[in-house]
């Protein structure tokens, strides 16, 4: 075992997957301790998951009628991160109806999970995991179920199932803390109430997965964090990361007779790359619009060279040549040669060719097959007593 594996504290799903998207935020988070704001969707989903947990935590059933499930709601509600009143308002009115389907749904066949937010330590070859599993149910065939609630706002696909790594650590935790199968892994898509379930992961997943965490693991430990855009781009921590931070370098006041800051003149300097930018796409566009007239009038007069005053432009049709590698195919498989240029590389075509170990019929033969594969003009400027030089 690497020693620096005893070193690094246990790590969570949500710390592995952070690191992932962006090792720098991570290490903002995690390590400088930074603060994330307030997020109206963290607050939505603990309040919704509280709730689901308060319906199956009973000692025997039934479960908690639906006006105990709504009052335990209003109680235990989160509020934070909202933008205003009437966001909070209508996400609560929405929870509300989210946990009557729900009530509906479940409390027909309701039933007492093996465990409830249940905890877990999970070692990967010296390096904790740590966790906790919504719920976990004891399948009639004597297997487990691991069952996580979301409230993401789409529907889960078979390809996002599949790919999980949070599903994939929760089956290697209930497997290692009950020592039974799990045979089936859900997401349960709360607001559309679907559990979108799929098979429990091969011995070839858990050991991809178990690389990845010791992959992460060890960056941690050398302290690699780089920033990474991403989608979630940016973050909370703009001000620290080195794709936003001369926003704030910018915005920072500036004493009264100091001069520009080098920030500051930096962000004038962007703006002329753009005007220049600009300009060269013009006149690249412009450049490409005479040429074109040049060759055209080369083409339609049957000239190779048009003089200007002080320049002139010396025009050519270039031809590529090449080989149909249904012909070749076709000459060299009878004879066990095809193998030798599979896939009609043309590099390996030019060697086969040029070795000398090559029949000669063969070679006059593929030489035969050579064609016209493309062609396209050329001019090559120059001053009447100066430098080629192509456009």
């Amino acid at each position: 075992m690497h020693y620096w594996r005893k070193t690094i504290r246990p790590l969570s799903y949500t710390q592995i997957s952070l690191y992932r998207s962006c090792p720098l935020c991570y290490k903002l988070q995690y390590i400088d301790g930074l603060k994330q704001k307030d997020k109206w969707y963290f607050s939505f989903g603990t309040s919704l998951h509280s709730c689901v947990e308060r319906f199956f935590k009973v000692s025997a059933p039934p479960p908690p009628s639906l006006e105990e499930l709504l009052q335990f709601y209003d109680r235990n509600w989160k509020s934070g991160g909202y933008d205003s009143p009437e966001e909070e308002k209508k996400y609560r009115d929405f929870g509300k109806e989210i946990l009557s389907r729900f009530w509906t749904i479940h409390q027909a066949d309701f039933h007492i999970p093996v465990a409830l937010e249940k905890s877990f330590y999970l070692d990967v070859d010296g390096i904790k995991l740590r966790g906790f599993m919504d719920r976990v149910d004891k399948l009639d065939s004597g297997g487990l179920a691991v069952i996580d609630y979301k409230t993401n706002k789409e529907l889960f696909t078979a390809d996002y199932l599949a790919d999980d790594l949070q599903l994939t650590i929760y089956q290697m935790a209930a497997e290692q803390t009950w020592r039974l199968p799990v045979e089936r892994l859900t997401l349960y898509h709360l607001r559309s109430n679907t559990a979108c379930s799929c098979p429990p992961r091969g011995k070839a997943q858990i050991e991809q997965t178990r690389r990845l965490v010791l992959e992460v693991a060890d960056n941690i430990a050398q302290q690699k964090f780089p920033a990474t855009e991403n989608e979630f781009c940016p973050c909370d921590f703009p001000e620290h990361c080195p794709y936003y931070r001369h926003q704030y370098l910018a915005a920072a006041p500036q004493p009264a007779g100091q001069a520009p800051l080098p920030g500051i003149a930096a962000a004038d300097a962007v703006e002329r790359y753009a005007s220049l930018q600009a300009l060269i796409k013009e006149m690249q566009t412009q450049l490409e619009e005479t040429k074109q007239m040049i060759v055209e009038f080369c083409q339609n007069q049957g000239l190779n060279r048009v003089f200007g005053g002080e320049h002139e432009a010396n025009y050519k049709l270039v031809e590529r040549a090449g080989f149909s590698e249904d012909e070749v195919k076709a000459v060299l498989e009878p004879v066990g040669l095809w193998e030798k240029v599979v896939g009609l590389d043309q590099s390996r075509l030019k060697q086969f060719l040029a070795d000398e170990a090559t029949a000669g019929d063969i070679r006059k033969k593929i030489e035969s097959l050579r064609r016209i594969t493309s062609s396209y003009p050329q001019l090559w400027l120059k001053k009447r007593t100066g430098e080629e030089e192509e456009i």
